[in-house]
C-alpha cells in the first residue's frame, strides 16, 4: 500500500479526507435555516464519502459528486459544493483536463436549473444567487490550478527519478569499461609473456630431444586457459546488451572447443528443432559451456557426450562424460554448478548434476518451452 511521507497509508488518508468532508457537509445542513429532508442529508453525506474513491476513480467520483451537489441544492439546501471542488482537484491531478472542464460547466449550469425545476415558486435571481453561492467559478480555478500544479511537481518528481537512474547505469557502465580496461592492462600482458616464455621453453626441451617437464607443460597449458578466461571475462564486462547472446546455434562451436583439448566429445539432437525463448536459449548454451569447461579441467574424463532433445514442452540437455567421479561421491557446488542451478530454477526447470552409476559425471536439465506464448 503507497504511503506518503508522514507514513500514513494513502487509503486511509483518503478515507480521512472524504469522512471529514461528509462530516463538514452534514453539519453545514443542520445549522441554519434548512429543510429537515433525509434525502438532502443523504446527498450531502453521500457527496462526501464518495471522495474516498477520488485517487482510483477520479471521473466518476467528478460526476457523483457534481450529482449531489445538484440534488441537495434542489431540494433546498444552501451548502457549498465542497466535495465536487475536491473532486476537481483529484480528476485535474490525473490529467482529464477536458472532462473536468465540462463537468465544471454543467454543475454551474445545473445548479440554479435544478433550484428552478424543483421550487417553481423561486425567483430566477435568488436560484442564481444561490448558485453562485455554492460554487463559485474562482473556486473551480483554484482547484483546478492546485490539481494542475501537483501533477507537474509529480511529473517532474518521475523524471528527477528517470534520469537519476539512467544517470547511474551511465556510470555503472563507464566503470565497467574502466575495470576492463584495467584487467586488460594488468593481466593480459603479463599472462601473455609467462605463456610466451613456457612455450619457448617447451620448444627448446624437444629441440635438444628432451623430455619435457608436466610442470612446464602444465604451465603452458594454464596460460593458455588464463587467456581464454580473461577474454570471456573482458567480452561480459564490455558487453553494452547489444550483442546477440550466444544460445543453441552456437552449443556446436563449443563441442568443437572441446575437442582441441584432446576430449572425444559428440553432439547428438534429438526431437524436431524449434524456436525456443531467448533466456532458455541462452541458459542451454551456459549449461553446456559449463559441463563442458568442468569436464575438461576437473574431470580427468577421455569421452563426453552432449545431448540435447527438442520436446514439445521442455528443451532437455544431458552431458556426459567417462570421468574420475564415482557413485556414492559428493559432487562440490561451486560457483559454476551454482549458477546453472539458479538459471534452471528461475525459468521453472529441473536440473540434476551428479555422478553416474556406470562412472563419470551427468548434468541433467529440463527447461520448459510456452511455444503458445
Amino acid at each position: 500500500m503507497r504511503t506518503g511521507r508522514s507514513g500514513v497509508p494513502a487509503g486511509v488518508r483518503d478515507w480521512a479526507i472524504a469522512v471529514g468532508v461528509a462530516a463538514t457537509l452534514l453539519v453545514a445542513g443542520l445549522s441554519g435555516d434548512h429543510p429537515a429532508d433525509l434525502l438532502g442529508y443523504a446527498l450531502m453525506v453521500g457527496s462526501g464519502l464518495a471522495l474516498a474513491a477520488r485517487r482510483h476513480a477520479p471521473v466518476p467520483v467528478l460526476a457523483v459528486t457534481g450529482l449531489c451537489a445538484v440534488g441537495y441544492q434542489a431540494v433546498g439546501f444552501d451548502v457549498p459544493a465542497v466535495a465536487f471542488l475536491f473532486a476537481v482537484y483529484a480528476s485535474v491531478r490525473a490529467g482529464h483536463h477536458v472532462i473536468t472542464v465540462v463537468a465544471a460547466v454543467m454543475t454551474l449550469a445545473a445548479l440554479p436549473f435544478g433550484a428552478l425545476v424543483l421550487a417553481q415558486d423561486m425567483p430566477v435571481g435568488e436560484a442564481l444567487v444561490r448558485a453562485r453561492g455554492a460554487l463559485e467559478i474562482a473556486w473551480l480555478v483554484a482547484a483546478g490550478a492546485a490539481g494542475e500544479a501537483l501533477r507537474q511537481a509529480e511529473r517532474r518528481a518521475d523524471e528527477a527519478e528517470r534520469t537519476k537512474e539512467e544517470a547511474a547505469r551511465r556510470r555503472a557502465n563507464e566503470e565497467r569499461l574502466h575495470i576492463a580496461r584495467e584487467l586488460h592492462d594488468s593481466l593480459t600482458h603479463q599472462i601473455s609473456i609467462i605463456k610466451l616464455q613456457a612455450g619457448v621453453a617447451v620448444h627448446l626441451a624437444r629441440k635438444r630431444g628432451e623430455q619435457v617437464p608436466e610442470a612446464l607443460l602444465a604451465i603452458e597449458e594454464a596460460g593458455r586457459e588464463a587467456t581464454r578466461e580473461l577474454r570471456a571475462t573482458l567480452e561480459a564486462l564490455r558487453d553494452d546488451g547489444t550483442t546477440p547472446p550466444h544460445g543453441l546455434a552456437h552449443v556446436p562451436d563449443l563441442v568443437e572447443r572441446a575437442r582441441t583439448t584432446g576430449l572425444d566429445a559428440t553432439l547428438t539432437i534429438d526431437g524436431q528443432r524449434h524456436d525456443v525463448p531467448v533466456a532458455v536459449d541462452r541458459t542451454a548454451y551456459r549449461i553446456v559451456q559449463e559441463s563442458l569447461t568442468n569436464i575438461t579441467r576437473h574431470a580427468a574424463a577421455a569421452t563426453a557426450s552432449v545431448r540435447i532433445d527438442y520436446r514439445p514442452d521442455a528443451l532437455a540437455i544431458r552431458v556426459d562424460d567417462d570421468g574420475k567421479a564415482t557413485p556414492g561421491t559428493t559432487a562440490l557446488p561451486g560457483v559454476g554448478l551454482l549458477g546453472m542451478r539458479e538459471r534452471v530454477t528461475a525459468l521453472g526447470g529441473r536440473l540434476r548434476a551428479e555422478p553416474r552409476s556406470e562412472g563419470g559425471f551427468t548434468v541433467h536439465a529440463e527447461l520448459p518451452v510456452d511455444r503458445t506464448s
